[in-house]
This record gives C-alpha cells, structure tokens and sequence, in this order.
C-alpha cells in the first residue's frame, strides 16, 4: 500500500499484535496501543526488526484525554491516522443475577465507548484524506449469545450495529468500517482465559468448527488487513466472520 499510518488498539499480544505485524508488513507505520506502553515493545520490536515502522503508545481507549493523547502522539511521530483497528476489550463470566451497574459500565466503557472515542480521534486525519479505514473486531458471542456472557456478547453485539451505522454516515467520506468477529481463536488473552473456566478439550471444541481447526490470530490479521486495503473499497457496513465456520451468516 501507499504509505498509511495506522492505530491498532489492544496491540501488545495476541489479535492486536498479529494484526500490528500484518498491517505494518503490508507498508503501514503502526501505532501500537494498550493500557501499558511497556507491554507494547514486543509487538514494536517484532515490526522494526522486520523493516518496519511503528511507536509504542499507551491509554486506556475509554478515557477521551488519554485516547487522543496517544493518538496525537502518533500523529506527530508518523504522520495522519488514516487505518484504525479496535481491537483493545474485556471479557466477563458474570451470571446475569450478579451483574452490577459498575460492571455493566466499566464493560461498556472498553468494548463500546472506546472505539467510538478512538474513531473520534482520528476521524479528522481521515476526513480530511477522504480515505479511511475501520475494523471493529467484535466477537462471535455478539452473533450467537453466550451463557454468562451477557455483559460482554451485549456490547460487542453494540460494536456490530455501531459498526453499521458508522459506515452509512463514514462512506460519502471515503470511509468504510467493518467488522470481524472472531470465533474460537487461540493464543490470546481472552481464549486463554475461556479454555481456563470451561476446561473444553481442544477435540470437542473442534466438532464445532467445520473446517476442524482452531484459529489463530493471524488468521483475523489477514482479514484485517484485506479490509484496510484498496481490495476491499466497496465493502463496508459489513460483518466479516473470521471462525471457520464455527458461525454461518
């Protein structure tokens, strides 16, 4: 691609990582963001060891002044942000009876309110390019429910339909937005996480999964990094399963 700066929020491991190490491998310069910039020098060192460009940045993305904090550190490191991953979230277990307000609202807070704030932030740099590109990574559980999943499948169930009203407003602009929920992918936090509180063998967890793999972060990466392409400049508004079948549209 022509030279593109883009943000990859939740970046240090897993998801976030390999689609940093994507987009920057495919000529982007990369803003590598998590709550700890510290955690962010793998996934940096990974990009510049292979040639590439990218800056550690750090913010919590439901807080507007540390969110364009980060993103005007980028800016003026490697120029307008006109590629924009939201992949930074938190999972939750909580039985509905145990929900409390505060656990609804820092939820929110992370998988809702913080790629709205981020999109904020760069949305002028992408205005003013009259190109842009969002990806939304929201989860499967939003397209199937979950049990003790309510907080979490309700809010990234609000990043798909957030998602589809960005791309109607976005798209005289020259911007689309979609979505990739992913399903059933290893090596991240939050599957890691899943396999420790259900204790699912990996040969069950495969009969639910057509194509009898389990995914892996670069899998979502290369979608990712289809949608932030030229290739991809009449798809927008779209939800984009990247889970093997495990979900079918």
């Amino acid at each position: 691609m022509a030279y593109k700066v883009a943000l990859v929020s939740g970046a240090a491991a897993g998801i976030g990582a390999a689609c940093a190490k994507r987009l920057a491998q495919d000529g982007a310069a990369v803003g590598v963001l998590d709550l700890d910039e510290a955690r962010c020098a793998d996934t940096v060192a990974a990009i510049k060891a292979a040639g590439g460009s990218a800056i550690a940045l750090g913010a919590d993305v439901s807080k507007r002044d540390q969110a364009f904090a980060a993103v005007e550190k980028l800016r003026d490191a490697l120029g307008p942000v006109t590629i924009l991953v939201n992949n930074a979230g938190v999972t939750d277990f909580t039985p509905f009876e145990e929900i409390t307000d505060e656990l609804w609202d820092f939820v929110y807070a992370i998988n809702v309110r913080g790629p709205m704030i981020l999109a904020q932030a760069v949305f002028p740099d992408m205005k003013a390019a009259h190109w842009g590109r969002i990806i939304n990574i929201s989860s499967s559980s939003a397209q199937t429910g979950a049990i003790n999943m309510i907080t979490y499948s309700s809010s990234k169930g609000a990043v798909v339909t957030m998602t589809r009203s960005m791309a109607q407003e976005f798209g005289p602009l020259g911007i689309t937005v979609n979505n990739i929920p992913p399903g059933s992918v290893m090596n991240t936090i939050m599957s890691e996480a899943n396999r420790d509180r259900f204790q699912i063998p990996t040969e069950v967890l495969l009969q639910t999964v057509p194509v009898r793999r389990l995914g892996e972060p670069e899998d979502i990466a290369n979608a990712c990094a289809w949608l932030a392409s030229e290739a991809s400049s009449y798809v927008t508004g779209q939800t984009i399963g990247v889970n093997g079948g495990r979900v079918v549209t």
